[in-house]
């Protein structure tokens, strides 16, 4: 057991040395998004106080700034102007997210379309997003532009992906990586690689550090997909059933459908067109992942791009900033928080 937690500990600990790594740097990160947050509208305030307030990891901030410092990028403020774009993406889309799936806790507070209805909640998401256009215009870089832009639009395209397959337990992996790519992995990648576009990289190291990003991103959101159904843990406030509820079909369902006899799968298929699930469906679909070890199985496969985001990196000369984001492919699959 002490084995376990110290590797546990290394683990979460790399997201901690990226976080210390820069950090002075984060804290303007902050202080840039909460002003261009600022509006004279008293709804918009409230609801973007409320957002601030509720935190997060700025994982995405935090790539963006460590891929600016691997690539020793040290002329002014672009890499916290441009961090702070990335994440105002990430919240906005958060926002439409739990409008879709009718979300109602978001790290452990209820989320915005909860509190104040679905119609603030998707044009607060709009204004952020046009926020973040003005910082990409501001920026007035023509690369970074098209590149976050872009990014936004397959985000977009890549929501209406998982809505049109919504309660299909015999999808394909194919489409659910598609999906995954779309929604979370293209984020990922652009905060990495506007990192290396601020250094004036040359375009190997460009897209050594977009692959990164990819496969760092298919590696958290398979992670983040398995913890819904990994009954062992109890982790960061996410509650256990959550993607179950909202009737999203993810790694551990596709997989579980793909191992089950033909009755079990005739049993998720009436369970997953039903518009409402109840605790004695999840506890029948817990059952046969554990029946067919499938938790493993997801580790597994994402296992894969954890080791293809750390090779991504050989084209790098070793340093600190290297090996933390080495390292954070271990923590993006592990993490207990």
């Amino acid at each position: 057991m002490g084995t376990v937690i110290q590797l546990e500990n290394q683990i979460n600990n790399s997201y901690f040395l990226l976080k210390n790594l820069v950090e002075d740097k984060l804290i303007l990160v902050e202080e840039k998004i909460k002003s261009k947050l600022t509006s004279n509208v008293e709804l918009v305030q409230k609801m973007s106080n409320y957002h601030l307030d509720t935190g997060g990891k700025r994982l995405r901030a935090l790539l963006t700034l460590g891929s600016a410092k691997l690539c020793n990028y040290s002329k002014g403020t672009r890499d916290i102007n441009l961090a702070a774009c990335v994440e105002l993406i990430h919240a906005a889309t958060l926002m439409h997210d739990d409008v879709i799936d009718n979300g109602s806790i978001r790290r452990g507070k209820k989320t915005l379309n909860k509190v104040w209805g679905n119609h603030s909640s998707v044009l607060v998401g709009d204004y952020l997003l046009s926020r973040c256009f003005e910082m990409m215009v501001e920026d007035g870089n023509l690369e970074v532009l098209k590149l976050l832009s872009s990014t936004s639009s397959r985000i977009a395209q890549g929501e209406i992906l998982q809505l049109q397959h919504k309660g299909e337990v015999d999808m394909l992996e194919e489409t659910y990586l598609r999906i995954i790519s779309a929604k979370t992995a293209e984020l990922f990648a652009a905060a990495t690689k506007v990192g290396a576009i601020l250094s004036n990289m040359k375009t190997k190291e460009k897209e050594a550090l977009e692959f990164y990003g990819k496969n760092l991103g298919l590696t958290f959101q398979i992670a983040d997909d398995t913890l819904d159904y990994n009954s062992e843990l109890k982790l960061f406030g996410k509650k256990i059933g959550q993607d179950f509820y909202e009737g999203k079909i993810t790694l551990p369902i596709i997989l579980l459908f793909q191992k089950s006899k033909n009755q079990e799968k005739e049993k998720l298929k009436d369970i997953f067109l039903k518009d409402i699930r109840d605790e004695s469906d999840l506890n029948y679909c817990l059952s046969l992942i554990k029946k067919y070890n499938v938790i493993k199985a997801c580790y597994q496969k994402a296992h894969h791009y954890i080791n293809l985001a750390s090779n991504s990196l050989l084209v790098f000369k070793d340093s600190e900033e290297k090996n933390i984001l080495e390292n954070l492919t271990s923590f993006s699959l592990a993490r207990n928080f």
